[in-house]
């Protein structure tokens, strides 16, 4: 296959560390300006980060049911946990890791001086080649589109950027909790929770300079299980044991899923089910104003109730039992009836890419 993406993409990274693991054969390529702009909106209708080539021509896109796909043809070493409960969580991990990790790994790329330099250059660099354009006005221009589209145009300002570093800063300390007693999320071996973290640690917190540096300083442990990740191969670490169930240190991950992720879920579902171009989002006390609304993640809030609906009883039980003891369980349900138009036919990954947000 050949995966088109960005050495700083933030789904690039998490796919790439996925077919790392796995032993999966590919050749990765930079997604130029022509394959941005004519190529690959022909096929699959917009383009996204990574965007995929099979050998058989087909395209698809879009990193989770990509990464479902190629489970099902390479099961060994296994990801997605066998064992249902884990299976679920471990799932609403990785959706919390696309989806609102997002906003604090956006913001300190796009809002500090050297983090900004640096994305720029290498984006100019390798993506926004356009001839006889120079080379700082292609920065330039795409740093100030980031900005405006990722972080003045996501609800980032004065009175919400505290709580976006938060976010950061918090996970941070119960990351370090869970790697300094083990190497990996749910024990010895990668899972997609790994891997969904992957995202926005890999490519964004461990390499831009201002995230990095608070990581090195306030948790050496999860740098090191960052670049533990992207060295692990499926072969050498083989079959080796996960934790039991859920392991408690996931608590306070858990609970910030409830009150951040999930509350951003349903307010999206809600403001796209009335047709609204943008929302307001109220969050532990913090109001993000104006934030787009997306056309995707109503269906990733479908994805994940859908889920839940497909468990066996005894294990809808226990799943349950933890989404509320956490917070989870009645953002998750609080909106029901909405309307979700990505990937109507349920052929992801190989559908047409939905506009992220709301016409």
């Amino acid at each position: 296959m050949i995966v088109y993406g960005a050495k700083i993409s933030y789904f690039t990274g998490k796919f790439e560390a996925y077919l790392r693991y796995k032993e999966i054969p590919y050749d990765y390529r930079a997604l130029d300006s022509r394959l941005y702009r004519s190529v690959i909106p022909k096929e699959l209708g917009a383009t996204q980060f990574p965007t995929v080539r099979l050998d058989d021509g087909r395209w698809m896109s879009d990193t989770t049911p990509m990464i479902e796909w190629l489970e099902g043809r390479h099961p060994d070493p296994e990801v997605i946990p066998a064992g249902p409960v884990q299976r679920y969580v471990s799932l609403l991990v990785e959706d919390y890791a696309d989806e609102w990790l997002w906003r604090p790994a956006m913001h300190y790329r796009w809002s500090y001086a050297p983090d900004r330099f640096l994305a720029g250059t290498r984006l100019a660099d390798e993506v926004i080649s356009v001839p006889g354009v120079p080379h700082f006005e292609r920065k330039r221009w795409i740093s100030r589109r980031q900005s405006r589209l990722f972080v003045s145009g996501d609800g980032i300002d004065p009175r919400t950027r505290e709580h976006a570093e938060g976010a950061y800063l918090r996970l941070l300390e119960w990351l370090e909790a869970i790697f300094s007693a083990r190497p990996f999320m749910l024990g010895e071996r990668p899972t997609v929770a790994d891997i969904g973290l992957m995202g926005p640690f890999w490519r964004h917190f461990v390499h831009d300079p201002t995230p990095a540096q608070l990581m090195q300083e306030r948790a050496p442990a999860v740098f090191a299980w960052a670049g533990r990740v992207w060295n692990a191969r499926g072969s050498a670490i083989g079959d080796r044991p996960l934790e039991a169930g859920i392991p408690g240190d996931w608590e306070p991950v858990l609970r910030e899923i409830g009150e951040t992720h999930l509350e951003a879920l349903a307010a999206n579902a809600r403001a796209y089910a009335e047709g609204a171009a943008r929302h307001d989002l109220t969050v532990q006390g913090t109001t993000y104003r104006g934030v787009p609304t997306s056309a995707y993640r109503p269906w990733c809030l479908r994805q994940l109730q859908t889920g839940f609906e497909g468990l066996e009883p005894g294990d809808a039980e226990e799943v349950r039992a933890i989404l509320e003891r956490h917070g989870c369980w009645e953002p998750l349900w609080r909106v029901r009836d909405f309307a979700c138009d990505h990937d109507p036919d349920g052929t992801a990954p190989f559908c047409a890419v939905t506009r992220m947000v709301r016409d």
